[in-house]
């Protein structure tokens, strides 16, 4: 089963003004983590704060079976 993740943007002001939200569809806490520090946006500095988000983030389970992937992001 897979899930929609509703992350919080790690990047904190003023690097990032008003935050945002990233949109990834993955199995679990983990496989989520991992596809958000893959992609070319990463800063090794969040790591922490990363994961952080991955399990506060708001999670929906998903009835088809879908690619896991980055499906949209909103970032400042």
């Amino acid at each position: 089963m897979k899930y929609l993740y509703l992350v919080d943007y790690w990047v904190p002001f003023p690097s990032s003004e008003y935050g945002g939200l990233v949109s990834v569809i993955a199995e679990n806490d983990q496989e989520c983590h991992d596809l958000l520090r893959d992609c070319e946006d990463y800063d090794d500095r969040y790591t922490q704060k990363i994961m952080e988000r991955v399990v506060n983030a708001n999670k929906f389970a998903l009835l088809d079976e879908e690619t896991s992937r980055i499906v949209d992001s909103f970032t400042t």
